[in-house]
């Protein structure tokens, strides 16, 4: 695993920063372990994006209710602590091209721009919570915090 590059999916970077989330232990396990052993962790804009989304919603809304300040504190945590998979021309193509041959629809097109990324990047695993979301996609392993919190 050394050196191999994972993509952390929005759902585990807006987890995170938050130790009262039920999924904080293991994905800070999982994070632990990723990093001990070499991986080098990836986020995207979109991640970044979802993640502000989140943090910046009102927690009546499902969010946390910070302030875009906080946010962008957090953010920049997340900024020194995983590198960047930038937008370019190939991901976009790459996307597109996911999308019709997957017949991909709704909410679905934004894990189709994440594996676009992935595959333009040669990423080969995403730490997610869902794992059901990148089903579809070959040669994509989407792996649950609680799996390599096992393993450490």
């Amino acid at each position: 695993m050394a050196g191999e590059l994972v993509l952390v999916d929005s759902n585990i970077l807006i987890r995170w920063l938050q130790p009262r989330d039920p999924a904080f232990t293991a994905i800070e396990s999982a994070i632990a372990y990723l990093a001990q052993s070499s991986a080098v962790l990836c986020y995207t804009s979109q991640n970044l994006g979802e993640f502000w989304n989140v943090l910046t919603r009102p927690a009546s809304r499902n969010g946390y209710g910070l302030s875009p300040d906080e946010a962008d504190r957090q953010a920049r945590l997340v900024e020194a602590n995983f590198r960047l998979l930038a937008d370019n021309l190939s991901v976009h193509e790459e996307w597109r091209r996911l999308l019709v041959a997957h017949g991909v629809s709704g909410v679905q097109v934004h894990d189709a721009r994440l594996v676009a990324a992935m595959r333009v990047y040669g990423v080969r695993r995403i730490l997610t919570l869902n794992k059901n979301d990148f089903v579809r996609f070959e040669n994509i392993e989407a792996v649950l915090p609680a799996e390599l919190a096992r393993a450490s």
